[in-house]
């Protein structure tokens, strides 16, 4: 590896939202060591420290017209946008540092200051679910994903929400050092051995709010930890410690659903994600808990209208463009 440093400017803001600076920071520091060489500068636009979405302080190591110019330039989010615009000085040092940066990439609303300097126009880009549509709508000229984790056009980076700002950086080490080195770095943090930026934000059990009943969030652990087991109206009644009756009441008015289609729409989860790993679509029905590929098919026709081979296309032909 080079032993000269990338040097990594964070462009942070009176509310900023300090896990899109701290999440991303980390990985490059735990990438540090394990080899890799990233000098990590948090900005502002003064040179002022600034005070975080939760009311805690951040000092800064200087202003962004000051700073040597940045291999990447990381525009990490905050609550305050969109609901207001972005400040013309944020929008200013944000372009600049753009200018003198090798790459640059954005953190949920951070999209909405890369959008304010014009970077955004004719680019793929995604930001948090809940605010994609305000992307769109402030930058029309951008192609804006809602459902992609993360979105690369070039050198251009921009990622969903809070910790897909992780994923995001864990694609940046894989771009500078390659699979292996990213795969340690989220071994050693304990996250998600990395999510692929054409995966889609959404999981079956996280669309809705998570169950009240302890019994409910328990019936989650156990379909995840092993797909394949039995999980029958019965069978789940028995590890839980309660009535079939009273079970199937828990999830009639807590969840609006039955026992077996909930199991179901967590097993429809997980093999969406082993099909985003390149697993086979027999291979993910029989891993994900489902009896055959035919049942497999039939959840994924009634839940997207196309088979797990036509989602499968579609999946590598965004990661295609991601890499492209």
């Amino acid at each position: 590896m080079s032993s000269d440093p990338h040097r990594v400017a964070i462009l942070v803001y009176d509310g900023v939202k300090l896990l899109d600076v701290a999440g991303p920071a980390e990985v490059f520091g735990e990438a540090n060591l394990l080899g890799a060489a990233y000098r990590i500068a948090l900005l502002s636009t003064t040179g002022a420290d600034v005070t975080s979405s939760i009311g805690m302080r951040i000092a800064v190591d200087g202003s962004a017209a000051t700073h040597t110019d940045p291999d990447t330039l990381l525009v990490p989010g905050g609550d305050i946008y969109p609901r207001t615009p972005v400040t013309r000085d944020l929008a200013e040092a944000t372009g600049d540092l753009a200018a003198r940066a090798g790459r640059v990439a954005s953190v949920c609303s951070g999209a909405f200051v890369l959008g304010a300097t014009g970077l955004l126009d004719g680019r793929r880009a995604t930001t948090h679910w809940k605010i994609a549509g305000e992307l769109a709508t402030r930058h029309p000229k951008a192609r804006v994903e809602p459902d992609a984790i993360y979105v690369r056009d070039g050198a251009m980076y921009t990622s969903a929400g809070v910790t897909a700002g992780i994923d995001l950086a864990l694609a940046l080490v894989e771009a500078d050092h390659g699979p292996d080195l990213s795969r340690e770095v989220a071994r050693s943090l304990v996250v998600y051995l990395q999510r692929a930026g054409g995966q889609s934000q959404f999981s079956a059990p996280l669309q809705g709010s998570p169950p009240r009943s302890p019994a409910l969030r328990r019936v989650v652990d156990l379909v995840t930890a092993d797909p394949a087991g039995d999980y029958s109206l019965a069978a789940l009644a028995g590890r839980l410690n309660v009535s079939t009756r009273h079970l199937t009441r828990l999830f009639r008015e807590e969840l609006g659903t039955t026992p077996a289609r909930y199991v179901e729409s967590i097993r429809f989860d997980i093999a969406k994600s082993l099909l985003d790993q390149r697993h086979t679509a027999t291979q993910a029905a029989s891993m994900a808990g489902f009896p055959s590929y035919e049942s497999l098919r039939r959840v994924f026709a009634r839940e997207l209208s196309i088979s797990p081979a036509a989602y499968q296309r579609r999946f590598a032909t965004a990661r295609r463009e991601q890499d492209g």
